[in-house]
């Protein structure tokens, strides 16, 4: 699962509105549909408050610095402060660490984004946002190795896979990849990194963000081959975590919404979790 290398379903907000006239209509939609930034109630009036851990890993965002609006997050978290009506000086940026922003009670910021996956229980003492970022399954391999080289899915058909149990990367590889041979199935997501190390299999499929951390932090000379998408089930997204029953979220709803139908976040994603840093599209 994302983020299951440092710790680690669908929250979905439905709003029915059936207007008995025109005056009535305009009336009540206005408070919550106009979401300008004086109307927002804001942590500290007149700055959006934004948390996010410490340190803040690339490739979602740089230097450690979430301010400077490098890194995919810090990209995204920008983008949804200028939908809201806030320019870069008017966002102040907290820390906090990743388990205690979906933890119940009082938030000291308006919202975090730090790759935290949406789920059921952590619904239940947060809120939130629409997802922006639908997690993908990345390849990784040895350099040098046989399909470190592979430029699509195609390819790796013929692959010894690794792969843990119980994990949208398993399904992936059996419904995407559909290798030829059953992967090699793995209880925990170390051992098959070991696996990986000692050339036990040629490739291992896990999600982007864990593909990261692996080609970074836990095996030497590998990378990332590329990214695919996975299809059934519901997919895992990352959202934007507010405080239980926060007046926000509806404005942040609609921010996320914007920059999606605007192909922003497309574009963003691209530019921090594309081809620039070494994972392609896999098709």
């Amino acid at each position: 699962m994302a983020r299951s290398f440092m710790l680690l379903a669908l929250a979905v907000a439905v709003v029915g509105c059936a207007p008995v006239d025109n005056t009535a209509s305009t009336t009540s939609a206005s408070p919550s549909t106009a979401c300008t930034k004086e109307q927002l109630s804001l942590i500290n009036p007149g700055k959006l408050t934004i948390g996010t851990d410490k340190p803040a890993y690339e490739p979602w965002f740089k230097d450690d610095d979430p301010s400077n609006g490098q890194g995919f997050e810090s990209a995204v978290a920008f983008a949804v402060a200028g939908e809201l009506g806030f320019d870069r000086s008017e966002v102040q940026w907290s820390t906090v660490k990743f388990d205690s922003a979906f933890a119940p009670g009082e938030k000291q910021f308006d919202f975090d984004i730090n790759q935290v996956s949406i789920t059921p229980e952590r619904a239940q003492a947060v809120d939130f946002s629409k997802g922006y970022y639908t997690v993908k399954q990345a390849v990784v391999a040895v350099e040098g190795g046989k399909y470190a080289g592979a430029k699509s899915l195609a390819e790796l058909k013929d692959a010894k896979i690794g792969v843990q149990v119980g994990t949208t990367s398993l399904a992936a590889v059996k419904e995407i990849i559909q290798p030829a041979d059953d992967p090699n199935v793995y209880n925990e997501q170390i051992d098959a990194v070991t696996a990986l190390k000692n050339e036990q299999v040629d490739v291992l499929v896990v999600d982007l963000p864990t593909a990261f951390y692996v080609t970074a932090a836990q095996v030497e000379n590998s990378k990332i081959v590329g990214q695919f998408s996975s299809t059934g089930g519901a997919p895992e997204e990352f959202g934007l975590v507010m405080e239980k029953g926060s007046a926000l979220k509806p404005c942040v709803d609609k921010a996320v919404d914007a920059l999606k139908s605007k192909g922003e976040l497309a574009k963003i994603e691209e530019q921090w979790l594309g081809s620039a840093v070494g994972a392609p599209e896999l098709k």
